[in-house]
């Protein structure tokens, strides 16, 4: 089943119908779909899908020989090539005039065991590839890695790249295409749960109920999510244990610098190095209030990834509970009472993507040109305020209200949000109710008579 990635896709099949060489570099974090992705699109080309080990020089070679001389059927006739540069220059003589895509999956491994490949390969594109047909891809899963030693300035492949995709998680709105027997609400609770990612969206079974996948899936001490978080930092780090107070710290709310040192007894400095890491890592994200990008000390972070987010707020901090079997209780009492607080800031997440697709489609008042959260001081009432969404741009803001709640939206919020809006001076406002339980009849007969507000109840997620 392949959901998703139309996008790449098209883009990928553009550059290959060009029928001139092409090098593609393609990057992103562990289980994000990207072999997925590029098996899809080889799968009607006449292709070579070598996927590197963590083998050394020799073998590597050996290894990536067998797959080249496998494609020609010339293994009786041939032995292995002698090194990198020769088994590049006879692929650069068999695409003189046939197209053919050869993938190298896991790049960085056969880096590690050769650090001169980047520079072998600029050069064998520079004076042998450039002229031919070869449609290379290079993939790796280390995005520090991929950013740093093949895309940035000082690598000796800068600029021989032809394209480049960094494959990011599925949006909620792809995402749910996992599970087309579920309502709305469990689409969305599904997503908070797992995040954008292919392999663990696959994971839970849309016949039963949410409870039932959260135990089997996440609560099941053999099941593959209940330590993938912990064995993802394993892969990536060589010092999870302080990496897994970081996470959890951020999981409990703590969202500033000064907070998440408190909370682990770390100096912010040492803090603020750990927290780069995670944010290389596409785990930990940095935020500043929208329209603000340039106040630095309003920076807060967040977790990125949806499945740390609910296995560090209530798997990581249940250990002794799950391991005792009590998987039930777990989810009754530790999971379930605590469940549509943990989902409101996904809630939020979720509306934001809605509003950027109806962007994307020219179909709000106007078109903007920054979305996100905001909180500042409101000097009218001498306090601190947040505003779930605000949009922006020149003269024009939509103003954002979320809620994740079990009643209709009323006219508290609505008067809330005006109010919160008085702090920023746009010159045209609008405002935006997202609702899970609908509007309350106040509230839809006053935005019958006001332009610029917008309601959306679940029916439009």
């Amino acid at each position: 089943m392949f959901i998703g990635r139309e996008y790449e896709l098209d883009e990928l099949n553009k550059l290959y119908n060009q029928d001139k060489f092409q090098f593609v570099v393609i990057y992103g974090r562990r289980r994000v779909g990207k072999t997925t992705l590029i098996n899809e699109f080889c799968k009607d080309k006449p292709n070579i899908f070598f996927v590197a080990e963590e083998y050394n020089d020799k073998i590597a070679l050996e290894n990536f020989s067998d797959k080249i001389l496998t494609y020609f059927d010339l293994k009786d006739y041939m032995g292995n090539f002698e090194s990198y540069e020769k088994a590049f220059s006879f692929l650069g003589k068999q695409t003189e005039k046939e197209r053919l895509v050869v993938v190298i999956d896991e790049f960085p491994y056969i880096v590690s065991s050769n650090k001169s490949i980047p520079s072998i390969l600029q050069n064998i594109i520079d004076h042998k590839l450039i002229n031919t047909k070869l449609f290379l891809i290079i993939c790796g899963s280390s995005l520090s890695f991929m950013e740093k030693e093949v895309l940035s300035y000082k690598s000796p492949l800068y600029g021989r790249r032809t394209a480049q995709f960094k494959i990011e998680p599925f949006d909620y709105f792809d995402s749910k295409k996992f599970f087309n027997n579920y309502r709305v609400e469990d689409k969305i609770k599904s997503y908070s749960i797992l995040g954008g990612i292919p392999q663990y969206l696959l994971k839970f079974d849309d016949s039963k109920s949410i409870k039932e996948n959260v135990i089997e899936n996440l609560l099941n001490k053999y099941s593959y999510l209940y330590e993938e978080p912990k064995n993802l930092l394993k892969q990536e780090l060589r010092e999870p244990a302080l990496y897994n107070s970081i996470i959890e710290a951020i999981a409990l709310g703590c969202s500033k610098l000064n907070e998440i040192s408190t909370k682990i007894g770390e100096s912010t400095d040492k803090c603020a190095k750990y927290i780069n890491t995670l944010i290389e890592l596409d785990i930990v994200k940095k935020e500043l209030p929208c329209s603000e990008k340039n106040q630095k000390r309003k920076t807060i972070y967040n977790l990125k990834d949806n499945l740390f987010k609910f296995w560090y707020r209530f798997v990581f901090t249940n250990y002794s509970l799950i391991e005792q079997g009590l998987v039930e209780y777990v989810y009754d009492n530790k999971i379930e009472l605590y469940f549509n607080d943990y989902i409101s800031s996904v809630f939020e997440e979720i509306c934001i993507q809605h509003l950027k697709n109806l962007n994307k489609d020219m179909k709000l008042p106007f078109v903007f040109e920054d979305i996100g959260r905001w909180w500042g001081n409101n000097p009218l009432k001498k306090r601190e305020e947040e505003i779930d969404i605000l949009a922006v741009s020149r003269d024009n803001a939509i103003f954002g209200e979320c809620k994740w709640r079990n009643e209709p939206l009323n006219m508290t919020v609505v008067n809330s949000l005006f109010e919160k809006s008085r702090i920023l001076d746009y010159k045209n406002k609008y405002y935006a109710f997202f609702s899970k339980s609908g509007f309350s009849e106040d509230v839809i007969r006053f935005a019958r008579d006001n332009d610029n507000m917008l309601l959306f109840d679940l029916n439009v997620l």
